[in-house]
């Protein structure tokens, strides 16, 4: 499996020195938050396009994922939603990009009517995904966390350019067994986001290893299956300021995540 690290942990940190941070610390590959506060999303221009693909490539580090905020199964129309997912694949094609992520954001939507809308939106946005060589994936994540809430949108849009992302945080806190989350993602996974937190009430970000989500079974349980794709470590140090700094934590979690797959094997 592969090694990636999202820059949710590192807020506004300018591109060189993320992909300095992970070419020394072993990592494989970034997630980069596409956000207006950070120093890449949507509005930049083709040559900063260029110079940040210019930076991954002279430190052999790969753009995993472009990681949107769009809601797809928010209520309301639905172009400002494509509108979006079309500037957030746009961006990820210039950037060799394999991936762009997706909330679902269904609020207070009733499922089924989330599920449709999401579904349909990702649907919508689908082929021209694969038209630019990327692929949707949907986040367990708000009205969405577990792996059957996310199969529900996904396996109806039944299209290679939309798939799934497992982040292990939102199923555990839904009760959703690892081994059954697998089973419901297996056929649509892209990448599997892993994190540690402190307890099921208090979500503040540890280092890995040192919190309560299972990631030791969930690494087993992937090496079992034979799954062989990215785990992202994604550190949400921009909602919890004073949690401890990420680039300190990133060679250890590294090793942590080594240690895991080693025993695993």
């Amino acid at each position: 499996m592969q090694l990636a690290f999202s820059t949710l942990g590192v807020p506004g940190l300018p591109i060189p020195d993320v992909v300095r941070l992970a070419a020394e610390t072993g990592y494989h590959g970034v997630e980069l938050r596409a956000h207006q506060e950070e120093p890449v999303h949507p509005g930049i221009g083709a040559d900063e396009r260029a110079r940040v693909v210019a930076e991954f490539k002279a430190a052999g580090v790969e753009v995993l994922t472009v990681a949107g905020y769009v809601r797809s199964a928010a209520a309301g129309p639905d172009e400002p939603a494509l509108h979006d997912l079309r500037e957030l694949l746009r961006l990820a094609h210039d950037l060799g990009a394999a991936n762009v992520r997706v909330f679902p954001g269904g609020g207070d939507l009733a499922a089924a009517e989330a599920d449709a809308i999401a579904a349909r939106r990702l649907g919508a946005a689908a082929p021209y995904a694969t038209d630019l060589g990327v692929r949707l994936l949907l986040e367990t994540h708000d009205s969405h966390r577990t792996g059957a809430d996310v199969a529900r949108v996904v396996g109806p849009v039944g299209h290679i350019g939309v798939g799934a992302i497992w982040d292990v945080m939102h199923p555990w806190l839904g009760g959703e067994d690892p081994s059954a989350t697998y089973a419901a993602l297996a056929p649509y996974l892209g990448y599997v986001q892993v994190k540690d937190i402190a307890s099921a009430e208090d979500t503040t970000p540890l280092p890995l290893g040192e919190g309560v989500l299972p990631l030791a079974e969930c690494v087993e349980l992937l090496s079992r299956e034979g799954w062989d794709g990215w785990l992202c470590w994604e550190y949400e140090k921009r909602w919890y300021p004073r949690a401890a700094e990420l680039p300190g934590l990133l060679a250890p979690g590294r090793d942590h995540l080594l240690r895991l797959l080693s025993e695993a094997a």
